[in-house]
């Protein structure tokens, strides 16, 4: 058994698969965060709540086995959910997909739960931390039918550009864990940021742009950020990539 250091992670493997061919594992610089860690208020009352319906909709732990997780379905990600109204809407629309839904607001993971047991939606985990994080150590390659990033952050001063969520070296983490043909599908309401996501995604060898340019709305939900972003003149852009 030999040990080697991966990005942030410590692996160990058999020296017998050392001749196996194997396609190199990203690079992620998982020092700089791509989020605000906003936790906000919560009740007691709440976090008990929570605390009773993470288990049943969240993740068990360790390595997440897709198959499994969808029921043998399509598995789909989503990285900053919200509130989670577009998450039900989407959720409801498509029953026969499951959507791993990602989010680092605690009151808003506890207001998705919520309204998933109110409603009995069975098609929808939560799971409340770092998609990076998720994606680098517990995700498998190759197992996810799409990836959804409706509204990141778009970071707009250029001392904080690094932590934008749409950057190379999270983009091929992203691209690497997509099945052959599936989506990774942005939307953003900041034109500076629309334009840097066309550059970082374009020179992506794993993906390719499955429109000229943008892509149309589809039918992605309304989010509250996007209508706040129309109420103020802004342009929304949609880009849709698919793995190779």
């Amino acid at each position: 058994m030999t040990v080697a250091r991966v990005g942030s992670r410590t692996v160990q493997h058999d020296t017998a698969d050392d001749d196996a061919p194997q396609e190199p594992r990203p690079d992620v610089d998982r020092s700089v965060r791509t989020y605000h860690p906003r936790r906000g208020r919560m009740t007691e009352e709440r976090k008990a709540r929570t605390a009773v319906l993470l288990p049943r909709y969240g993740l068990p732990a360790g390595q997440v086995d897709v198959a499994e997780l969808g029921h043998g379905g399509p598995v789909v990600l989503e990285i900053g959910f919200g509130l989670g109204h577009a998450t039900l809407e989407m959720a409801q629309a498509d029953p026969s997909t499951t959507i791993l839904a990602v989010d680092v607001h605690t009151p808003g993971v506890h207001r998705l739960l919520v309204r998933l047991d109110r409603l009995a939606i069975a098609n929808v985990r939560v799971h409340e931390g770092d998609a990076v994080e998720l994606l680098d150590e517990r995700i498998p390659e190759s197992s996810l039918a799409g990836i959804r990033i409706f509204f990141p952050d778009p970071w707009p001063k250029a001392r904080h550009h690094k932590r934008r969520l749409i950057r190379p070296d999270l983009v091929r983490l992203m691209a690497s864990r997509l099945q052959p043909g599936a989506p990774l599908h942005c939307a953003t309401d900041w034109v500076p940021y629309a334009d840097s996501m066309v550059e970082v995604l374009d020179a992506e060898p794993l993906l390719r742009n499955a429109y000229p340019l943008w892509a149309p709305r589809l039918e992605r939900p309304l989010t509250k950020f996007e209508q706040q972003g129309v109420e103020k003149g802004h342009e929304v852009r949609d880009l849709v990539y698919v793995r190779t």
